[in-house]
């Protein structure tokens, strides 16, 4: 039995499953087809296990279908449909954009899962490498490496489920509501089985505490450079963005001049866009090949491009915030008349703006952008205005690295120390920029989550959108701000939409967590 639970764990954590069978044991075997004792026992197997654990972050599943779950490409469409800056055209989304889930509904169902499965798997790859080591087959160094890999997956994606299904840091003192759980057992036996099944929710500052105390191991043991991989910068980058959710101003600052000379904004804002692999600016992005990405119902350049499923919002397109000139604006075309060319980042489609930041709609090789300097920069210019004793100088710098390399002409467009003269008004324009640097990149929901109850730059709950349906083309005209008709409402922080639920098949199986939806649900 015990190889059927190595089978099984890979799966069985976060999907509500309490028993084994053989045909469980066929259905849900490792995406590399290895038995897991097998899996460790010679180094390239392992090397295999580690390449499966990252192929698993990249695709996801869906009724047996690859998705993007969740760091492929479901979390860049499911963040940007929770934000009011790009607009859903089509059923593929509306649930997430009207907020219409349930604890049943594919989306968030799929999150939680292939989020939890992909935790299982980072697991498993600890258990493994460590009696790899004791067995002699790697050494103590390529087993630090491999273990802290691991630890970076487990902690973003722990941190990823957060952001969805519990409330932001500061939603109460000490962060003592609940968050999710915390998974780091790699399921071996019955008993384990047993007792990570049962396992409750922590709470959100447990889930921070130990989000960082894997990061800070992954900093210290990964050895490992490539991009599509996780690495010591990575790991680095990404407690950024943990302590800006936190508040922890200076450690956002501390950490983001770890990086300093690592690396470098491309000098046009699409650079990382049409070269995904040997970019200055990239800190961490997932591979897609022409064999192996989510497809058609899932791969950026398919939804984004080729079918046109979201569409830019005149929210944002409109806002005066981004001005006319901005390369950040500038379009290719998408009809048959014209070919399409990449340098451009937008293109027009019926009178409707979208992006062309993925632009392989043949063989959906665009990688999954999740962590570039671009936003360590912002980061680190937000936590400079925030401080005790702000540095708005700072703040300004830092702001301006990002927003000037998109500007018709710095010289007269860039801010300066008159633009902003409180830490309000200078919050205010690097959230702005964020909206409009990292739009259809997935990150809007990430800052309205941590946005709620703010100090200088407050937001209750859910914005108001436009539409579920296809922009008018007289929607996109520049010159005045989009005023509506917005045909979603906000929904009010204190909505119980505001969190996805746990999943159903999750409680079913889980009489813990049964008693610990979140309320509403």
């Amino acid at each position: 039995m015990k190889n059927i639970f190595k089978y099984l764990a890979v799966t069985v954590i976060g999907i509500g499953m309490v028993s084994c069978s053989e045909d469980a044991l066929l259905n849900l075997s490792p995406i590399n087809n290895i038995p897991i004792d097998q899996a460790y026992s010679t180094p390239s197997l392992i090397e295999s296990s580690i390449n499966g654990m990252y192929n698993a972050a990249a695709l996801g599943e869906y009724d047996g279908n690859p998705r993007g779950y969740v760091w492929g490409a479901a979390f860049v469409e499911q963040g940007d449909n929770r934000g009011e800056d790009v607009v859903n055209e089509a059923s593929f989304y509306a649930f997430t954009y009207q907020s219409t889930y349930n604890p049943s509904t594919a989306n968030n169902v799929y999150y939680w899962i292939d989020g939890y499965r992909l935790i299982s798997r980072a697991n498993l790859v600890i258990d493994g490498v460590t009696k790899a080591v004791e067995s002699g087959i790697i050494t103590q160094e390529k087993a630090d490496d491999y273990i802290g890999q691991a630890k970076f997956l487990r902690a973003i994606t722990h941190f990823e489920l957060l952001n969805f299904f519990a409330r932001p840091y500061n939603f109460s003192a000490g962060a003592t509501h609940p968050g999710i759980p915390y998974r780091v057992v790699a399921v071996d036996t019955q008993e384990e089985i047993d007792a990570e099944i049962l396992k409750g929710r922590n709470t959100v500052a447990e889930v921070y505490q130990k989000v960082l105390e894997d990061l800070n191991d992954a900093e210290n043991l990964i050895t490992n450079t490539e991009l599509i991989k996780a690495s010591k910068n990575a790991a680095i980058a990404f407690k950024t963005r943990v302590y800006l959710h936190m508040r922890d101003w200076e450690k956002v600052i501390t950490e983001g001049n770890k990086l300093a000379g690592e690396y470098s904004l491309t000098d046009d804002p699409n650079g990382v866009f049409l070269d995904n692999s040997g970019n200055s600016e990239s800190i961490f992005s997932l591979l897609m090949s022409a064999s192996n990405n989510p497809g058609v119902n899932a791969a950026l350049a398919s939804q984004y491009n080729n079918r046109k499923l979201v569409s830019i919002s005149p929210i944002i397109w409109r806002d005066p915030s981004w001005l006319p000139t901005d390369k950040r604006r500038t379009e290719t075309y998408k009809d048959e008349a014209k070919k399409l060319d990449p340098t451009g980042m937008v293109f027009e489609f019926g009178g409707r703006k979208y992006t062309n930041k993925y632009k392989d709609i043949i063989s959906y090789t665009d990688y999954a952008p999740i962590i570039r300097y671009a936003e360590v920069l912002l980061s680190m210019a937000e936590a400079h205005a925030r401080m005790a004793s702000p540095d708005l100088t700072e703040s300004l710098t830092l702001l301006n690295m990002v927003r000037n390399r998109s500007l018709a002409d710095p010289t007269t467009e860039a801010y300066t120390a008159a633009s902003f003269t409180t830490p309000a008004t200078m919050v205010g324009a690097i959230i702005k920029e964020r909206r409009i640097e990292f739009l259809m990149e997935g990150r809007r929901w990430s800052d309205i989550h941590r946005l709620q109850g703010d100090d200088l730059v407050p937001m209750d709950g859910i914005p108001a959108k436009y539409a579920n349906s296809s922009p008018k083309a007289s929607d996109y005209i520049l010159g005045t701000p989009y005023t509506g008709p917005f045909g979603e409402a906000a929904i009010p922080g204190s909505d119980y939409r505001f969190l996805w639920p746990i999943p159903q098949r999750e409680l079913n199986s889980n009489p813990t967590l049964a008693k610990e939806q979140n309320p509403g649900w």
